[in-house]
């Protein structure tokens, strides 16, 4: 399975629908495979005095209510049908994340996006994830801040949701027993994708973990990638090499412009660069199964060695370890044939630095 990559535009738009469709044109021209916007109404997202993130008024350097913010970044619903409709022209995938109801049944309803992504400051929402998981479409679910058993308390609010009859009631007793089920884990493995992601922007190395990212795979057996927020795109570039199947990372046209999230973007000469390095790891990491490679293969004659001789040698005259040795090129008699020739008779006169004949 090729590696999905997301270039995540998120807000970084500024509420533009000028800006948003650069977006798109980056992306494309980067070979994103996917273009990620966000989708809310700030009324039904934050109430009138919930501040910022701490690194959204470092970003931003005005200090003001998340609402004030979150309003001027949301694109209208006409601008979504506009967005949606030119990356089809495009050939890239669109898809936004719902941070609040009425969006996410836009998205489903009026967009009809067959993959939702569940953001890591929704995980614990249990309503909400299970309103993702009853719409059947493939999920994508992130879990910076989470610990192991609060990604398992998920999981199984989406397998109750996904295989969960609509006349059956919501309870932690019945999310643990879809989650326990057969018919619970194979929906899971079917529908969901985890990303491991440190929430914090710009996310300092140290906190990465990315060996976090293999105990996800290890702990509940579904596909795994990694949301970055780092600066740069070393990261995304390991955690490609360590197994992740879809990588997400957020881009920008500029990272001055004004906004919480472009400072720990990438532009979009970085962000091609990012695709071209997965894209390479990607086919480097090849099938596992150690055999030669066709582009070594001619170099083997070239490379090994063959039985040779040391000295010259008279038909007749035993091979002994005086008289044998090893020497390139590797198209003669090969070097684990050496203990079995000692002490044999040579059947012809060899001259010294000839290769053994069999």
């Amino acid at each position: 399975m090729s590696i999905k990559i997301i270039a995540e535009a998120g807000v970084n738009h500024n509420g533009s629908a000028e800006l948003a469709f650069k977006l798109i044109d980056a992306a494309h021209a980067a070979g994103a495979d996917v273009v990620k916007f966000q989708t809310f109404k700030a009324k039904n997202l934050v109430t009138q005095s919930a501040q910022q993130a701490e690194y959204q008024a470092r970003n931003t350097g005005v200090s003001e209510s998340q609402f004030s913010m979150l309003s001027r970044l949301e694109l209208d619903y006409a601008t979504h049908h506009e967005l949606v409709a030119y990356c089809q022209k495009l050939g890239i995938e669109f898809l936004s994340t719902a941070f609040d109801q009425e969006s996410l049944e836009f998205l489903v309803n009026n967009l009809q996006l067959k993959t939702l992504k569940i953001p890591s400051g929704e995980l614990t929402n249990a309503p909400f994830v299970l309103k993702h998981a009853q719409t059947g479409c493939d999920l994508i679910v992130s879990t910076g801040m989470a610990s192991l058993a609060e990604v398992e308390n998920a999981l199984a609010v989406i397998a109750f949701g996904l295989t969960s009859k609509a006349t059956e009631q919501p309870s932690e007793e019945a999310f643990a027993l879809a989650y326990a089920s057969q018919a619970g884990q194979a929906a899971l493995k079917e529908k969901v994708t985890l990303l491991h992601c440190t929430t914090e922007y710009p996310a300092p190395i140290k906190d990465v973990n990315l060996k976090a990212m293999q105990t996800l795979a290890s702990a509940f057996g579904l596909t795994v990638g990694y949301s970055d927020h780092t600066a740069g795109i070393n990261i995304p570039i390991a955690a490609t090499a360590l197994g992740a199947q879809l990588i997400e990372k957020h881009f920008t046209l500029d990272k001055t412009l004004p906004g919480p999230d472009h400072k720990a973007s990438l532009e979009p000469d970085e962000l091609t660069a990012m695709v071209q390095a997965i894209r390479d790891v990607e086919q480097a990491l090849g099938s596992g199964i150690k055999s030669p490679q066709p582009s070594e293969i001619k170099n083997q004659a070239i490379a090994r060695k063959s039985l040779v001789t040391a000295s010259s040698i008279q038909a007749g005259e035993l091979f002994t370890e005086q008289n044998l040795t090893t020497k390139r090129p590797g198209d003669g008699l090969s070097p684990y044939l050496y203990w079995s020739l000692l002490g044999k008779t040579a059947q012809q006169n060899y001259a010294e630095g000839e290769l053994i004949h069999g």
